[in-house]
């Protein structure tokens, strides 16, 4: 009896589960690495660092997604070395994996610009504990500027510095604009919402940059109809204990958020391979590293080029489509060096930026408002994965939205009050 080839997927985020899910029930045997045991939606990340739901709703057990496909296995652990030569890796534990094809999928973390330090005072939001600290942070401040009674000496703890305006800096920012002048105020009586300060810092010209800018215009208005001071133009030049500094002003806070810019996992730069200034492999028309076809490479860590010679972005549906598009060919014994090249298919983006308003712009088509806000909401509860996921999210956004309450407001211990 022929021995099943294997399937090695490094990464359990949208790429790799979307190749899995393609390769289950097949004559593969396939394992998933990753050093966390759960899928995150990344997308729904900021609700949770601040408090809108809990760490559950948007995650999953990788082993539940696949306890039903036998062919599928699971391990937690990290991968430190890949031997593309001998067609095995290596974990931190020591142990050598073989495989007859690898999928990289690793993701990507938030770059600081050289600037590593800053990461102790200004977290990103890619995982889960990067929320809870996120919202612990939110929480303990609202408790401090409760007890003070002098104005000035409160200001910085009712006073919050989003760094970067991409979408998750512009949606974390709409988020805590809605809790700090309005959700959690009438629990508080010492603080008036008028005392709140929220600056959104970005470096560039615009908000929304990889959006239209009309819609980037529509988005800006928005945020500052909530309360929120955007700061175009305006570069960080160091983040301590105590604030933010800009290239034309401080900001006093321990309330700071970092948005400003991703990297690819360092696994990727380990293989010693071309990539692109965020770290993204160069990878070859299908998806494989350069001489090799049994090593490839997708989702946010992969960078390739679209029909009109434009990046692909490192969003969600790419990554998804990449995972597709690698499973179906291993799945269908394609020759790998003579396949159909990846194609993406723009489906289109959207961002919230408070209650009811959101901008989209669909394959053209462009929305803005309440339509483009229920438009996001709808795309987001699809792509979760589990119905008791989808369900938990859709109650706790009907509570929301028509309480203005946010459910997830426990202080556990993880920062000192």
């Amino acid at each position: 009896m022929n021995q099943k080839k294997e399937v090695i997927i490094v990464g359990g985020g949208f790429a790799g589960i979307s190749a899995a899910k393609v390769l289950r029930n097949t004559e593969w045997n396939v394992t998933i690495i990753d050093k966390k045991n759960h899928h995150l939606f990344q997308p729904l990340l900021y609700q949770v660092a601040t408090a809108a739901l809990s760490p559950g709703d948007i995650a999953m057990p990788i082993r539940a997604i696949f306890s039903k496909d036998r062919n599928i296995r699971t391990i937690l652990g990290e991968v430190i070395k890949i031997n593309v030569n001998e067609n095995s890796l290596i974990l931190k534990t020591g142990e050598e994996k073989f495989f007859d094809y690898l999928i990289l999928a690793p993701g990507a973390e938030y770059h600081y610009f050289g600037n590593n330090d800053w990461a102790n005072y200004a977290p990103g939001l890619k995982t889960i504990d990067n929320a809870l600290d996120i919202r612990e942070q939110i929480l303990i401040s609202l408790e401090k500027a409760d007890q003070i009674q002098n104005r000035d000496a409160r200001k910085p703890f009712l006073r919050y510095v989003i760094i970067g305006a991409g979408p998750t800096g512009v949606e974390t920012a709409g988020a805590i604009s809605e809790i700090a002048k309005r959700n959690m105020m009438r629990d508080f009586k010492n603080i008036n919402p008028e005392d709140t300060e929220i600056f959104l810092i970005e470096a560039g010209q615009r908000v929304l940059n990889g959006y239209t800018p009309d819609l980037s215009q529509r988005a800006k208005e928005d945020l500052e109809k909530m309360g929120i001071k955007v700061l175009l133009n305006t570069k960080v030049t160091g983040i301590n204990k105590d604030g933010v500094q800009t290239d034309s002003q401080f900001f006093e806070t321990p309330n700071i958020v970092w948005a400003a810019g991703v990297t690819a996992s360092p696994l990727i730069g380990a293989l010693g391979m071309e990539t692109d200034k965020t770290g993204r492999l160069k990878v070859n028309p299908n998806l494989t590293v350069k001489g090799s076809d049994s090593i490839f490479v997708i989702g946010d860590a992969a960078y390739i080029e679209d029909e009109q010679g434009n990046s692909v972005p490192a969003l969600a549906p790419a990554a998804l489509q990449m995972g597709r598009y690698v499973g179906k060919m291993i799945k269908n014994g394609a020759d790998v060096r003579n396949s159909v090249p990846f194609r993406y298919t723009d489906k289109g983006t959207m961002a919230t930026i408070g209650r009811a308003k959101a901008v989209a712009d669909i394959r053209g088509l462009k929305f803005r408002g309440f339509f483009a806000w229920l438009l996001w909401s709808v795309i987001h509860i699809f792509f979760l994965i589990g119905f008791r996921n989808r369900f938990r999210v859709f109650a706790e956004w009907v509570w929301h939205y028509i309480t203005f309450k946010r459910g997830v407001r426990l202080i556990t211990g993880r920062k000192s009050v």
